[in-house]
């Protein structure tokens, strides 16, 4: 709900955290809500794959621990890990190992989706849950367009100050012309007056 990443990791209670994702799923918040809805399913694929892998573990940790000592002894040893025979079983193991694991994910998720299933068919037979999801979907259009509403504005008033920002500039760098125009043409009447003085000293009548 906070928009925060979550995963799955070994060793965690993977079908408590599975049930209690599907248990969320089946509330009005959830099903209104794609993103919520994709985040859990996305994390229940995850406990399914580890719980998976686990499990498989579990059933061969004999074999496993075979192949373990085998893989030391090639690191000991590098040309043994060359031998034909030795690789063939180590692909033979892990063929073994990934098909198994396919076959509990599998079953694992059609678990899974009948559950949803069920869970969905009962909130869709329900007329009052249809009533109340649909008052929950009016409230949720009527929160975006305020929220929208309340963008739009917030766009409007930051273009407004930045137009505002823009005139002001305009108007203080006009100002600063017009004072440098002013003090050009008020050095230029003193330079005028100066000189209209000196000529009419100098038409003056020498005595």
């Amino acid at each position: 709900m906070g928009q925060k990443p979550f995963q799955a990791f070994p060793g965690q209670d993977h079908r408590a955290h599975i049930t209690a994702h599907m248990n969320f799923m089946s509330t009005n918040i959830a099903r209104n809500n794609p993103m919520i809805m994709a985040s859990l399913e996305k994390n229940i694929f995850e406990h399914i794959s580890l719980m998976s892998q686990e499990q498989v573990e579990m059933e061969m940790a004999q074999e496993i621990q075979q192949i373990q000592q085998i893989q030391q002894q090639a690191q000991q040893n590098p040309q043994m890990a060359q031998n034909p025979q030795m690789q063939q079983q180590l692909k033979m193991f892990s063929d073994k190992f990934e098909a198994r694991k396919a076959v509990l994910i599998a079953e694992m998720t059609e678990e899974f989706m009948k559950e949803e299933k069920r869970i969905t068919s009962q909130f869709d037979s329900d007329p009052l849950l249809k009533l109340k999801s649909r008052e929950v979907d009016l409230r949720a259009m009527e929160n975006d367009r305020k929220q929208q509403e309340t963008n739009n504005r917030q766009e409007i008033e930051r273009a407004k100050l930045m137009q505002d920002q823009v005139s002001n500039d305009k108007k203080l760098a006009q100002n600063e012309e017009l004072a440098d125009l002013r003090a050009d043409t008020s050095i230029e009447k003193q330079q005028m007056a100066n000189e209209n003085r000196l000529i009419l000293a100098n038409m003056k009548p020498k005595r």
